[in-house]
């Protein structure tokens, strides 16, 4: 089983050495280790993606991790078969392979990007809210999408009812009116570093896509 595995470490040399080497004594084979932020407080936070026996249970990965002296599980969650981790590089790719629905082709990237269940693009056209875009996951298109449109930049968004515990966050699209919105069932909450690599590309595009009909 393919698992994804969220912590907070001390951000020095053999930290990660140590928690790589408890993750395979407690049994876990890992994929791949990104490094999601450091902080000024001296720690870190990495994803790590890892298989493991069906017959192991998550928490024994979470008590071999926590045994180590500074470091704390954020979260952990069952992540697709076959899938990988993907930079922003490949939403951004996505977006200049089709300039035209450039801001479509972000929203469909964003749950890879940003490890999330789903993601949505809302627009404004002809005076009336519409969905632009949504990937299989995303929730019924409701009223509350239509606030979405007044962000400025990349911000958390508060609960959606319909959506418990749901954790959101969006980024409106310049020249554009439009917002992309990204979703994650339980978690984890979303970094200060998510949010800034989430306006960057919603700035990106902006530029990418002809400003007089992104969905065109």
């Amino acid at each position: 089983m393919s698992f994804l595995l969220r912590l907070e470490l001390p951000d020095v040399p053999g930290s990660l050495g140590a928690v790589a080497t408890a993750l395979g004594e407690a049994g876990a084979d890992i994929e791949a280790i990104e490094i999601v932020e450091h902080r000024d407080d001296g720690r870190a936070v990495d994803d790590v993606l890892l298989e493991m026996p069906t017959s192991m249970m998550p928490d024994s990965l979470v008590s071999a991790c926590q045994a180590i002296d500074g470091v704390r599980v954020n979260w952990i969650s069952r992540y697709p078969a076959g899938a990988s981790l993907r930079m922003d590089l490949e939403a951004v790719e996505a977006m200049t392979g089709n300039p035209r629905k450039a801001v479509e082709r972000l929203a469909e990237s964003l749950p890879a990007t940003f490890r999330a269940d789903w993601a949505v693009a809302v627009g404004r056209r002809a005076g009336d809210v519409c969905l632009l875009a949504a990937t299989s996951a995303a929730p019924e298109y409701v009223d509350e999408m239509a606030g979405w449109l007044d962000l400025e930049r990349a911000e958390r968004l508060p609960d959606v009812a319909e959506w418990r515990a749901t954790v959101l966050a969006g980024a409106g699209v310049p020249g554009h009116d439009a917002v992309v919105v990204f979703g994650r069932r339980g978690g984890p909450e979303v970094l200060d570093s998510e949010l800034a690599r989430l306006g960057h590309l919603a700035g990106l595009a902006s530029t990418i896509s002809p400003a007089s009909s992104p969905s065109a």
